[in-house]
């Protein structure tokens, strides 16, 4: 039998990120100047051409030696992770400049972190998957806390290293269960209808083990408790990083997870579970987020409320939540990187810009930025003409389609609700006087470039969604095929 050779132009885009993050290292280890330009020169480099090799470059197989999803699903989240590490990078470098910690260490992670993202996103494994995670949490552990010197950085990074260790635990007990019940370690195979064995006492606990792991990672409730603090105590680019990157990684392979395995008679098991947990999630979420006075708490909660609309829409992920889910990935990265991104550039050198006392007036003496994070929180509110709107209207609308009105019903209040505490950070920027005196932040232009391509992409696809959509739809539309192909 002769072995089908691999091409490896086919993930050359995750080639790219470990060649450039080791790159990096290297030249920070043996560079004494080790000059922060040119490091990130290199990163962002290593990034837009990870983006870039996803476009140009079709695979000639929808998987790589079945361990890697190449096909368009793979495809469309290797591009989506490449742009918010690209986001993330031109975020960063002034924030990271005048703060002393843009050297190596934290564009090499920021790479590393983005190979981990791709990698559990497109795992085909579940040893690529732990993998994948592991690169993605061991990176985030020191971002989060690369400020040594102040306390709420290092006392977030303990507590995420902490729960990470947990969702790390549950998660590799949980794929030892389900290898123990299966005899697959292939994900596709072991959550397929063709296993026996599946709605074994051991393959149900695996799963809900993993899901466990999981909604550690994505913040769900009640698995969400360390979310306000590690985003509170992190610096805002790695929030940003952090709320968008992980979150989309993790929510593109549970999406995926809940598709195969949505065809199995013990489906039914975890529809009351995912109904539960979406309510939960979203119900606390907004609920939490109205009484915060930090902003950055603020947008933790949102985006813990987020994670309650895409859990709910994985109750339709056979009657368009696929289709609704992808689309709202996208738009939820864009909202949070520009959230947390323009906080990072209205950030002084000290401490980040967080009381929602400081932001009185801030309209007046930086009105684009203020512009660009009002736009992005009439998003997260799902206003129109952004693309927060449709991409809520896309999620309840599948949702009601496959006849969970009651659920849809609560989760419409629950964005009824959110827009106050929106709205709260607007008011606050646009109408009342300024209090906080301090010496004006110039915008550089790796962050001006940053924030032009989220306003437009979030203005877009609000307005002009047909193309995303049609490549969606083209993508799903070979999921099936590709399903057939690796069984």
């Amino acid at each position: 039998m002769k072995l089908m050779q691999p091409n490896w132009i086919d993930i050359l885009s995750l080639l790219l990120l470990a060649g450039g993050g080791f790159l990096v290292f290297c030249i920070g280890g043996f560079w004494k100047k080790r000059p922060e330009e040119i490091l990130f020169g290199l990163a962002l480099a290593a990034a837009i051409a990870s983006a870039a090799t996803t476009l140009l470059i079709s695979p000639e197989q929808p998987h790589f030696l079945k361990m890697l999803e190449t096909g368009g699903y793979g495809r469309f989240f290797t591009f989506l992770l490449s742009l918010i590490t690209t986001l993330s990078l031109l975020f960063s470098y002034r924030y990271a400049k005048i703060r002393n910690f843009g050297g190596d260490e934290f564009y090499g992670l920021l790479l590393l972190a983005g190979l981990g993202m791709i990698l559990v996103a497109t795992a085909l494994h579940w040893l690529v998957f732990f993998l994948g995670l592991e690169t993605l949490s061991l990176s985030l552990y020191v971002l989060i806390s690369i400020r040594k010197t102040q306390p709420a950085s290092n006392e977030a990074g303990i507590k995420y290293f902490i729960m990470g260790a947990v969702a790390s635990a549950f998660l590799t007990f949980g794929i030892a269960m389900v290898y123990a019940a299966t005899g697959k370690m292939d994900i596709l195979q072991s959550l397929s209808v063709n296993v026996q064995m599946v709605s074994s006492p051991a393959m149900l606990l695996g799963l809900s083990l993993i899901l466990t792991g999981i909604g550690f990672k994505v913040s769900m409730v009640p698995l969400h408790l360390w979310t306000p603090d590690v985003y509170q105590g992190a610096p805002a680019p790695v929030t940003a990083f952090l709320a968008a990157g992980s979150k989309v990684a993790l929510f593109a392979a549970l999406l995926r997870f809940a598709y195969y395995y949505s065809g199995n008679a013990s489906w039914g098991y975890y529809v009351f579970v995912f109904w539960t947990l979406a309510l939960l999630t979203m119900v606390v979420g907004n609920i939490t987020a109205l009484a915060q006075s930090q902003v950055k708490r603020l947008l933790a909660y949102s985006s813990i409320a987020q994670m309650g609309y895409l859990f709910m829409a994985l109750l339709a992920v056979r009657q368009g939540g696929v289709f609704a889910i992808m689309f709202y990935l996208a738009v939820y990265a864009l909202m949070d990187l520009g959230a947390f991104g323009t906080l990072a550039t209205l950030s002084e050198e000290g401490e980040d810009l967080d009381a929602l006392e400081d932001f009185r007036g801030l309209a007046y003496r930086y009105p684009w930025r203020s512009a660009l994070l009002t736009v992005c929180l009439v998003s997260l509110a799902g206003l129109p003409p952004t693309a927060g709107f449709m991409g809520k209207f896309i999620l309840f609308r599948a949702v009601l389609q496959a006849n969970f009105v009651v659920l849809g019903l609560i989760g419409i209040v629950t964005v009824i609700v959110s827009i106050y505490f929106y709205f709260k950070i607007i008011v606050v920027l646009f109408m009342q006087p300024m209090e906080r005196r301090s010496p004006t932040l110039d915008l550089d232009f790796p962050a001006r470039v940053a924030g032009i391509v989220v306003l437009i992409l979030i203005l877009w696809l609000g307005l002009l969604p047909s193309f995303l959509l049609s490549v969606i739809t083209r993508i799903i539309s070979s999921i099936s095929l590709s399903y057939v192909t690796l069984l």
